[in-house]
């Protein structure tokens, strides 16, 4: 059970103009479920994305990256995007992008554009061949299912071992005009920064000139789906992308550091962390949803090295599931992510509230029943000070219980 996360109610899900999602049955793997979707963009629309840095990424990935260079917003656009999931269509070599390119191929006849418009994402079992001929049967049901207020169906299509369907949406309003944000994700297992099995869509209606969404795409994901991680395990398929229709009635926006700019970009922010956290309480067999802060770095980059040590840690995150405070896993974590020059002495450590280690010793206050009271909590603030600097940096994680290895070892039956 996902920890404190429900699905947003559909009525909660604000529509994006010029953005409609259409999804159907197709049968990829399994019989009876939604497992196809489109997401058709009106002309003028512009995009941005990232991708897994996990050098054996899915052919879906490589398309992708070659369909994006080739528009860059000098020719018709992207125009569409076709996810599938119950295949993941990695580790299929030339056949499996051959196989990718005839599913956009399919789709571009059907929308009468060109398959370089079109971005393909795939999720689900690696090393399986694409059934692409299942994904064209299914093309004309999911496009003419298309509609603006399907976002939370897409949101349930696009799972894999989720729980939960995650969705989320915000308004802003920018130069006196309202502009929509909503955005999908899903993912539970094999989740680590860089990217995380993830696959997140965000769109808004605001008017965001093209040369910037490459830019405003890694912003969102540093702050968000890059400061997440479930298992330390990093995807072949990882994507993140971001939508701008530039339907809303206010001034051109040409830079992030303007005042609209800036606005815009919180609260994009803002929906991409609450879909990268709902991953997190939605990991694969998690009860606690862990919030590593360390504070007191010389430099971002070396808290997040301690962040991810500890997050990452199997020792740390089975004591957590336990609400055993065995708080010296933590304490090995910092010692062993990767600073060369620590100085152990001067290393503090709360859980919550409660100071645990003082001086990189055992705070003289500190008794294991409330370390044991924190532990048992749903929601736990794990909080470093390296005693170094003034540099802080945040992940987020959960812990590692007996399901997760039920929920692995049975995946592909």
């Amino acid at each position: 059970m996902a920890v404190n996360l429900l699905a947003t109610p559909a009525a909660d899900l604000y529509p994006v103009p010029g953005v409609r999602w259409g999804i159907t049955e197709a049968g990829i793997r399994k019989a009876g479920r939604k497992d196809l979707s489109v997401l058709l963009l009106d002309e003028g629309a512009c995009v941005g994305a990232v991708f897994t840095q996990n050098r054996f990424c899915a052919a879906p990935v490589q398309i992708c990256r070659e369909h994006l260079a080739k528009n860059g917003g000098k020719s018709l656009g992207i125009r569409a995007m076709l996810i599938n999931t119950g295949n993941a269509n990695a580790g299929t070599g030339a056949d499996g992008l051959n196989r990718a390119q005839a599913s956009c191929i399919a789709l571009a006849r059907e929308l009468n554009i060109a398959p370089e418009q079109i971005l393909p994402f795939s999720t689900g079992v690696i090393m399986e061949p694409l059934p692409h001929d299942r994904i064209a049967a299914g093309l004309p049901a999911a496009v003419a299912d298309a509609q603006a207020s399907h976002w939370g169906k897409a949101a349930e299509a696009i799972m894999t071992t989720d729980t939960v369907a995650k969705a989320f949406s915000r308004r802003v309003t920018l130069g006196g005009a309202s502009v929509t944000i909503t955005g999908i994700s899903k993912g539970a297992g094999m989740i680590r920064p860089n990217m995380a099995t993830m696959l997140g869509f965000l769109a808004t209606d605001a008017f965001v000139a093209q040369g910037l969404m490459a830019q405003l795409a890694t912003e969102l994901a540093e702050g968000s789906f890059n400061r997440v991680t479930v298992d330390g395990d990093t995807s072949t398929n990882d994507s993140f992308v971001v939508m701008a229709t530039n339907r809303a009635k206010h001034a051109e926006i040409t830079s992030l550091d303007s005042p609209d700019g800036q606005a815009l970009k919180a609260a994009m922010l803002a929906v991409a962390r609450q879909l990268a956290q709902a991953i997190v309480r939605d990991g694969e067999g998690a009860t606690k949803f862990i919030t590593v802060q360390v504070e007191g770095g010389k430099t971002a980059a070396e808290c997040r090295l301690v962040a991810y040590a500890i997050a990452h840690s199997p020792l740390v995150k089975t004591a957590f599931f336990a609400s055993d405070p065995n708080l010296g896993r933590i304490l090995a974590a910092v010692g062993y992510a990767g600073i060369a020059d620590l100085d152990q002495t001067t290393i503090d450590l709360y859980l919550d509230e409660v100071l645990v280690a003082k001086n990189g010793g055992r705070h003289v206050d500190y008794v294991e029943a409330d370390g044991q009271r924190v532990m048992k909590q749903s929601e736990i603030t794990v909080r470093v000070s390296l005693g170094r600097g003034q540099a802080t940096d945040t992940v987020w994680t959960c812990d590692l219980s007996y399901d997760y290895v039920k929920i692995n070892a049975d995946y592909r039956s």
